[in-house]
């Protein structure tokens, strides 16, 4: 999906509306409404799930606690759809040759501050940086170091890129930006 010439380079950002979030989001909410049906159902003392009998399980602590649970269950799935629907860290890297600026765009939370815009001149880039941290959640970002500013990252934080993507994305980068590598 990159859009690459002698000039100009486009590089796509993906967002929250990946198959995982879509998968936890549908997850959750079934789950979280399963929660509620039953406590729900403790309280009235009728079957709301048909599979389960509710006279088993009694409204005091049992239901107000699975209540409790499929309500915020219920309010943390309805952030991730929303993530997903306003497909929330999505956007492009722009970088400009010719113009000679940098441009990172990302989308946010609808808002004020909805649309994250950075330009940048190509002259003030430094470096690019590589952050590999291996272990039990291993974190692999590209950062790019701009002149008094602090490291933008160019990747998500979030992606799992091996090694290997992250080292040729940074060769690559450095290679168009003409700027050197650091890993740390």
């Amino acid at each position: 999906m990159n859009r690459r010439s002698k000039w100009l380079w486009i590089e796509p950002i993906t967002g929250s509306r990946k198959i995982s979030n879509f998968f936890w989001a549908c997850i959750l909410f079934l789950g979280s409404l399963g929660f509620f049906l039953v406590g729900i159902s403790s309280y009235f003392g009728d079957n709301l799930i048909p599979l389960l009998s509710s006279q088993q399980i009694l409204f005091v602590p049992q239901g107000i606690v699975m209540c409790f649970y499929g309500i915020a269950g219920l309010f943390i799935s309805s952030y991730l759809w929303c993530t997903i629907l306003f497909d929330v860290g999505s956007g492009y890297n722009k970088f400009d040759k010719r113009k000679g600026i940098v441009c990172l765009f990302r989308w946010g939370f609808p808002g004020r501050n909805r649309r994250i815009f950075l330009q940048f001149l190509m002259k003030d880039i430094q470096m690019i940086k590589m952050e590999v941290k291996e272990g039990i959640s291993p974190r692999r970002v590209l950062y790019m170091e701009i002149k008094g500013r602090q490291d933008i990252p160019l990747t998500r934080i979030g992606d799992n890129l091996n090694l290997r993507e992250i080292e040729q994305k940074a060769a690559e980068s450095a290679r168009f930006l003409r700027v050197s590598i650091e890993g740390f």
